[in-house]
C-alpha cells in the first residue's frame, strides 16, 4: 500500500536538499565499486576521545544513579564545568544556574533556538556561506532568511554596512560564526564590538557559534562574543565538544549567555527531549578540565595537516592562505566549474571526498571545503591521486586526465 495521499509538512518541503546525505549515497556507491575512499568531506574528527574522558564515561556508567532521566537543564556539576571553562578561557563570568544550558550537540540547540524564537515570516540574517544549521533552523521555523553574502576580498567577514536599513529594522536574529565553518575565516575583536553595537541599535538577537574556539593556530586566540561589554544583554553563544575533544558521536554541546533567551530554549526542550545522558555529562566535565597540554597537542596536529595540505595544493596551482583556525581548508574551484561538478569529478576520478561549497548556501558556490580529518600520509595519498588525475587549479577550467 502506498501513502501518496500523505504529503510532508510544508516546513520540510521548504528545505533544500541536504548535501551531506547525498554525499553519503555517493560514497556508498563508490565503496561498492571497490574504491579506496579518502573521506575529507564531513567535519568528523578522526581518532578517539581523550583517554581520561573515556575512563570517566566508563566509571559513570557503573553508577546506577546516572541511568535515570537526567535533569532537563543538565547536571549542576556539568553546568559549573561549563562556566568555569568560560572564566578560565575568556575571563567571562556566567551563572551556572541560569546562563548555561547543556545540549545534545550544538546543531540541535541552534535549530531548536530558531523554533523557540522565530515565527513564520520573521526576518533572520544569516551569512552565506554558513554552517547549514544556521539557515536550516530558521527555514524549518518558517522564517524569511536574508542571506549576507560573504566575499573573499573582505576576508569572509560580514559587511554590516551593506545590510539595508529596512532589513536591519525587520531582523529578529543574526546568526554568525567565527572562526568560520566552512571558510576558516577569523574575526578581530573590533568586528565583535561592531556587531554588538549593530545588534543593540536594531534590537537584534545575536547568536554566535563558537564551535572552533580551541582549534586555533600560530598564536591566534579566538574571541568570545561574551567578552564584549553589553553582549550578554542581546546574545547567546554555542559551543560543542565534538571538534576539540573528538566527541562528535557523543552529542554534547552547550549554550551560554542571556538568561531569558536560554530559558526560552529550555522551555522548548523540556517538550522535546530529556537532555544528555548523565554519564556523558560526567565525562564531558573531564574534557573541559583537561590541561592545556592536551589542547596544544590537538592544535599542533591540525596545524601540521593544514600546512602539509596547503603546501601540496600549491604545487598543483592553488594559492590558498593558511587559515588561523578551524579544521578546514576552503579551496576555490577551477574557473568554469561549479562546486558540485568539481566535487563529483574529484570523487569519481580519485576517490577523494570533498564537500561542495553550495552545501553551505549560495555564497559558497565556486568553492569546496576540505576537512583536515586524516593524517598527513593519507593527505599525501590524496594529493598524489590529484596529480595522477591531473586535477589542479586552472584559470580557465579543470584539466583532468
Amino acid at each position: 500500500m502506498t501513502l501518496d495521499w500523505i504529503s510532508p509538512a510544508e516546513r520540510l518541503q521548504a528545505l533544500p536538499p541536504y548535501v551531506f546525505a547525498r554525499l553519503d549515497e555517493l560514497k556508498a556507491r563508490a565503496r561498492e565499486q571497490g574504491l579506496d575512499l579518502i573521506d575529507l568531506g564531513m567535519g568528523n574528527p578522526d581518532g578517539p576521545a581523550p583517554q581520561p574522558v573515556i575512563d570517566a564515561a566508563i566509571c559513570a556508567l557503573q553508577n546506577p544513579a546516572n541511568h535515570g532521566y537526567p535533569p532537563f537543564e543538565g547536571t549542576s556539576s556539568f553546568r559549573r564545568a561549563i562556566t568555569s571553562w568560560y572564566r578560565r578561557r575568556y575571563d567571562v563570568d556566567l551563572d551556572p544556574d541560569s546562563e548555561a544550558l547543556p545540549l545534545l550537540g550544538s546543531k540541535e540547540g541552534l535549530t531548536h533556538l530558531a523554533l523557540a524564537y522565530l515565527n513564520p515570516d520573521d526576518v533572520v540574517l544569516v551569512p552565506s556561506p554558513a554552517y547549514p544549521a544556521h539557515f536550516r533552523g530558521p527555514l524549518i521555523a518558517g522564517a524569511k532568511v536574508h542571506s549576507l553574502i560573504l566575499k573573499p576580498e573582505q576576508d569572509w567577514l560580514i559587511d554590516l554596512a551593506a545590510i539595508p536599513e529596512a532589513i536591519a529594522k525587520q531582523a529578529k536574529i543574526l546568526f554568525f560564526n567565527y572562526p568560520s565553518n566552512p571558510t576558516g575565516a577569523t574575526a578581530p575583536r573590533e568586528f565583535f564590538e561592531e556587531i554588538v553595537a549593530f545588534a543593540r541599535r536594531y534590537e537584534i538577537l545575536l547568536v554566535h557559534d563558537l564551535c572552533y574556539a580551541e582549534l586555533a593556530f600560530d598564536g591566534y586566540q579566538p574571541t568570545s562574543l561574551l567578552e564584549i561589554p553589553g553582549a550578554k544583554e542581546i546574545g547567546v553563544e554555542f559551543h560543542t565538544l565534538s571538534k576539540t575533544y573528538n566527541m562528535a558521536g557523543w552529542r554534547v554541546g552547550f549554550v551560554v549567555g542571556n538568561r531569558h533567551i536560554i530559558q526560552g530554549l529550555r522551555t522548548l526542550k523540556t517538550n522535546l527531549d530529556y537532555g544528555i545522558f548523565a554519564a556523558l555529562q560526567s565525562a564531558a566535565e573531564i574534557a573541559l578540565e583537561l590541561p592545556d597540554v592536551y589542547v596544544n597537542q590537538v592544535q599542533d596536529r591540525y596545524r601540521r595537516r593544514r600546512d602539509f595540505l596547503i603546501d601540496g595544493l600549491a604545487q598543483l596551482g592553488w594559492d590558498i592562505p593558511k587559515p588561523k583556525a578551524t579544521m578546514y581548508v576552503w579551496v576555490p574551484c577551477p574557473i568554469g566549474m561549479g562546486s558540485t561538478d568539481f566535487a563529483l569529478s574529484v570523487l569519481q576520478q580519485t576517490g577523494v571526498v570533498v564537500t561542495p561549497g553550495n552545501a553551505f548556501g549560495v555564497g559558497g558556490e565556486g568553492y569546496v571545503r576540505v576537512s583536515l580529518i586524516a593524517e598527513c600520509d593519507r593527505l599525501g595519498e590524496a594529493l598524489k591521486r590529484f596529480k595522477e588525475a591531473n586535477i589542479r587549479y586552472q584559470s580557465e577550467a579543470l584539466i583532468s586526465g
